[in-house]
């Protein structure tokens, strides 16, 4: 991958765009009388569970058209909005974004500062600007603290890039930052990913990993690489949120959660609930070596490439009350060295397994406790597999929907 780097209610305003993002999901044939079948189908629900944690900044606000954004869809903006960045003042504030269309160099990228909140007006968009980069970011948010990021949407360039290579053509890029929230925001199109949160790697060789990233009500669909990669970093959480629809080049999954390459990152203590991760070309989530306490809770993970769910050498975690459907592999996969992990109060619906040579031999078909046989002509239960080097799996109490 090489990438370095108490229930309250929802407001009508976080309410209404969760509704529109998931009008822009579903397939237009249905238009909106659709809307409650695919919802009913999929067991997805219009209700936000989570409000996302304040973040601390002054009360200065400033419009990026003071500074000489023009909203226009063909001007280049990224120096306007650079400059309000930099004219906060020490106790930062709110950087406002005003209707329209923004166009931003994602090789120079707009860089946040702590203690200040991006605030998009719903009508306004960030358009990636055509670049042959394999690194290029919209938005970055580097070794800072105390950030917020909310409203509008984010376009890549996926469809007018300029060059072949790469895979980090990323919308938001979060490295070696603590306490940042990002919510209810649009991202599509990207070369790389909607957004990735990491490690910042220093002259010294070591790596500061991000602490306290809350994603909340945020829409990635049809991006390149991931919806959403969760690197080198502690304390991660993902609610109310949609995933769809990465595909281009691997790992195209809804969520990875990989501390990139080298064997000193981990990425530790990761939740995700109440969120719909569908039809990406590569797994729904995949959890993928030195990655300890994630739990993914009450989400619904369905039609993709690859597994619903896959871990691969990850240690401790808790997967329960998620729905599971018309995966292409099977629902849920506990691969190689994956360890202490519990799979309870499922439910798995006509996911398949596709078996590969060594498969037979190499991974077994979990028992569970209560649950039905699924549909392949052998019998055998198509939703939960595991390596035969992964231990401690327990799985119980789940079941199987007609």
């Amino acid at each position: 991958m090489n990438d370095i780097q108490v229930m309250a209610p929802a407001t009508a305003e976080r309410r209404e765009f969760l509704r529109k993002s998931l009008l822009l999901s579903i397939p237009p044939v249905l238009g909106f009388a659709g809307i409650g079948k695919v919802m009913a189908a999929t067991g997805a629900t219009t209700a936000l569970t989570y409000t996302p944690p304040k973040r601390a900044r002054g009360t200065t606000t400033l419009n990026v058209k003071n500074y000489g954004a023009r909203g226009d869809g063909s001007s280049d903006d990224t120096t306007a909005f650079q400059k309000a960045v930099n004219a906060l003042p020490s106790t930062g504030g709110t950087v406002y974004v005003p209707a329209g269309k923004y166009v931003i160099d994602p090789t120079r990228n707009v860089r946040l500062r702590s203690k200040m909140h991006l605030k998009l007006d719903p009508a306004a968009e960030l358009w990636a600007k055509s670049n042959s980069a394999e690194r290029a970011y919209v938005l970055m948010a580097m070794q800072v603290s105390d950030v917020e990021i909310s409203g509008g949407k984010i376009r890549g360039d996926r469809y007018r890039h300029l060059g072949s290579a790469g895979e980090w053509g990323h919308g938001i890029m979060v490295r070696g930052s603590t306490r940042v929230t990002v919510r209810d925001i649009y991202i599509a199109d990207c070369w790389g990913d909607g957004m990735s949160i990491g490690g910042a790697a220093q002259a010294s060789g070591a790596v500061v990993p991000c602490n306290d990233v809350v994603v909340s009500n945020v829409v990635c669909t049809n991006n390149r690489r991931q919806g959403l990669t969760i690197g080198c970093s502690r304390n991660v959480k993902v609610y109310d949120s949609e995933f769809s629809n990465s595909n281009g080049i691997a790992p195209q999954c809804g969520i990875d959660i990989e501390p990139d390459v080298n064997d000193s990152r981990t990425t530790d203590t990761v939740h995700i609930e109440n969120c719909l991760i569908r039809k990406n070309k590569g797994n729904g989530i995949l959890v993928y070596k030195r990655v300890t306490g994630v739990t993914i809770k009450n989400n619904t993970v369905e039609y993709n490439g690859g597994y619903g769910i896959l871990t691969v050498g990850a240690n401790g975690g808790y997967i329960a009350m998620n729905r599971m459907n018309r995966n292409y592999l099977c629902g849920l996969m506990f691969s190689s060295t994956s360890n202490d992990y519990q799979a309870s109060s499922n439910v798995f619906r006509n996911n398949y397994t596709k078996i590969f040579g060594s498969h037979t031999t190499n991974y077994a078909l979990v028992s569970m406790t209560g649950i039905k046989k699924g549909i392949l002509p052998t019998g055998n239960d198509p939703h939960v597999q595991k390596a035969s080097t992964a231990t401690n799996i327990r799985v119980t109490s789940n079941q199987y929907a007609k």
